[in-house]
């Protein structure tokens, strides 16, 4: 979608694309269906790290049978909240003609009211899954040097903990990079209209592209800062 919505972007302002009845058909769902699917990404993310931490809390008692079968309830509830959610949005957008331009910029026009209510929506969906992310992952790390300093007395239980969070510190860094990347386009989500490539910083324009890097590149995101992660890849890889 970011890559469709890019295209559409160069051609039409190359004006190989004028017709207006598709710019507006595509400025009305474009960015509608990127938030969706971030935040679907996002909330996603949060339910795997909150499995991951009730597994390691009930151990050998853990379902995973029935985790999976929750799973998927767990998905055909939360696509219909997203979409319900940021449902408005695309309802509030059109095109606005720019005297320096040909073809219109995709602007969106909110209420005060509804403008409040967008914001309040943007930043739930932005740090309540950060926020269960890194509960996870504390609760995995307290929880695992818990149990090991149960078994293994000869370390402290300081220690213990000492040693998880060195082993598992990618749980904490993951959540932490995806939120500073993604920091740019919450930021411009804000703003009240497209900016215009000609008469705009570069620096606004690379701060966009930034904030698409962790959904883009989830492996190196999260799998080679895992050492366990990275290596059920290469032995994956090498089985193949």
């Amino acid at each position: 979608m970011f890559s469709w919505k890019m295209f559409l972007l160069i051609v039409s302002q190359m004006e190989l694309i004028t017709r207006r009845s598709f710019l507006l058909s595509n400025c009305v769902m474009t960015d509608f269906l990127l938030r969706v699917l971030l935040s679907t990404s996002d909330w996603l993310n949060a339910c795997v790290a909150t499995e991951r931490a009730v597994a390691i809390s009930k151990g050998p008692y853990f379902d995973l049978g029935k985790s999976k079968g929750v799973s998927k309830y767990v998905i055909i509830v939360i696509i219909p909240l997203v979409i319900v959610s940021v449902l408005p949005d695309p309802f509030h957008r059109g095109l606005v003609d720019d005297l320096e331009d040909s073809d219109g910029w995709c602007v969106f026009n909110y209420s005060n009211s509804f403008a409040l209510l967008n914001s309040i929506v943007l930043v739930f969906h932005f740090l309540v899954p950060f926020i269960i992310n890194i509960i996870s992952a504390l609760l995995i790390i307290i929880i695992t040097a818990r149990q090991r300093s149960t078994v293994q007395k000869k370390l402290t239980r300081a220690e213990h903990l000492r040693n998880q969070l060195q082993q598992h510190k990618h749980l904490l860094i993951s959540p932490c990079i995806l939120v500073i990347l993604a920091l740019p386009r919450l930021t411009m989500s804000f703003l009240s209209g497209c900016m215009s490539s000609t008469r705009d910083s570069w620096f606004f324009l690379f701060g966009y592209f930034i904030s698409f890097i962790p959904p883009i590149l989830t492996f190196f995101v999260f799998v080679l800062p895992s050492k366990t992660y990275k290596k059920e890849f290469l032995l994956s890889i090498n089985r193949g």
